[in-house]
């Protein structure tokens, strides 16, 4: 078993991701577009600053992307605020992972302010050794760059890591980093181009749990 565990947080912990895919599409109704179903798999992952600005821009050349942010994240977090529900699987995991003296770090697009505030409404923070946010790194997913800093903050080697991801940015990250990929998915399934990246495709970390507790992974 490896000796660390790295999560990603919206659509891996917390069931978010619909969340922000419902926002994406709304507020570019909200801003006079029309929706464009590829635009939330596109930016799924992408820190939020820069990178995603440039990803809307290339979906909607007219908009005024930070606005458009902006929107979003409102409508994300007002809905969160009503309802943060945990990814089947997440006590299991983050369970057995502690009682195995696996260390475990968060290592999330949103900034560390977020990423603080959901896992001590959800009772988590105390499981976790380390909080990396796009707001601590210059290049934010599919660059490994946050994965590599959450793997020196646990005192691992990246090789030495587990990490658990739902989106594509997010695998690539991951195994550009020399960690374990592991994708969840959530609200895409994956392409042949993810297939040959992962470590391992589970349906939920439930499962993703047992087959690391056979030594398979």
């Amino acid at each position: 078993m490896k000796r660390g565990a790295i999560f990603d947080m919206d659509g891996t912990l917390f069931d978010t991701e619909k969340l922000y895919r419902r926002a994406w599409l709304d507020v570019a109704v909200e801003f006079g577009e029309e929706k464009n179903f590829e635009l939330p798999t596109a930016i799924s992952g992408t820190n939020i600053g820069e990178e995603s600005h440039k990803v809307i821009r290339k979906f909607y050349p007219n908009i005024d992307a930070e606005a458009y942010l902006a929107r979003v994240l409102v409508e994300v977090r007002a809905a969160a605020e009503k309802n943060l529900e945990l990814m089947a699987g997440v006590e299991e995991i983050l369970n057995f992972f502690k009682s195995a003296g696996v260390v475990m770090a968060v290592a999330s697009s949103a900034p560390v302010a977020v990423i603080e505030k959901n896992l001590t409404r959800a009772n988590l923070r105390n499981f976790f050794k380390a909080l990396v946010g796009g707001d601590k790194v210059n290049h934010g997913k599919p660059a490994p760059d946050i994965f590599l800093l959450a793997a020196e903050e646990l005192n691992l080697a990246p090789g030495d890591c587990y990490i658990f991801e739902d989106s594509f940015n997010g695998i690539r990250a991951a195994h550009l980093s020399g960690g374990a990929a592991i994708m969840i998915p959530d609200t895409v399934q994956p392409t042949d181009e993810i297939k040959k990246i992962c470590a391992a495709i589970f349906p939920n970390l439930n499962e993703a749990r047992l087959a690391i507790e056979r030594g398979e992974i």
